[in-house]
């Protein structure tokens, strides 16, 4: 089985089976703050191809126009129920989505925004030339990004110069040894750090 069409299966499979739950959290958001249910964003894919990323809003709106990182589980940019879709990642679930059409896949280096990949160096621009993922090993090991960040004077530099860079290296050993077997270890870590 290609990853492609692994990919088309389980997005599929994933997005019927979870609809319910997509009606429950588009009805909590709405009750909860304005402003739309999914939030989109431009991120850089395979190829440098631009795409929008899709999310369910877990911020109050315009939010990112005062930053692009999230510092602290506490932001106060994010709402009631954001802070509960974020911790246990259902805001990401949208993304299967955009693996379904294709720009994503479900293991893969996750997607940055055109500011952060202009400061690649051309080793690191490697990992563009895969598909992101809506998962990968530097996810799992960042599951708590958003407190190291907190716990720094200067957080976006924090995150450039190491968790950045740190990302990168992790995700171009993936590409080196990428395989259907390990893209499964991979979800199921996941998995299993989000109930952790």
């Amino acid at each position: 089985m290609t990853k492609r069409i692994f990919d088309i299966i389980v997005s599929s499979i994933g997005l019927l089976l979870l609809s319910p739950l997509f009606f429950l959290v588009f009805f909590l958001i709405k009750i909860d703050s304005k402003g739309g249910f999914i939030y989109k964003q431009e991120r850089i894919g395979c190829k440098e191809t631009a795409f929008y990323l899709f999310k369910f809003r877990t911020m109050q709106k315009d939010s990112d126009k005062k930053g692009l990182l999230t510092i602290g589980g506490h932001d106060n940019r994010i709402t009631r129920i954001g802070y509960y879709l974020r911790k246990y990642k259902i805001d990401e679930l949208p993304q299967l989505l955009n693996v379904f059409i294709g720009n994503m896949s479900l293991v893969g280096p996750r997607p940055e925004v055109r500011k952060y990949v202009e400061m690649y160096t051309e080793e690191e621009k490697k990992v563009l030339s895969v598909k992101p993922g809506i998962t990968d090993f530097a996810s799992i090991k960042y599951i708590k990004e958003s407190e190291l960040l907190e716990n720094n004077i200067n957080p976006e530099e924090y995150y450039i110069n190491f968790i950045m860079r740190d990302k990168l290296q992790i995700n171009l050993d993936y590409i080196e040894k990428n395989n259907l077997l390990l893209d499964l270890k991979i979800i199921f870590r996941t998995i299993l750090n989000i109930f952790a």
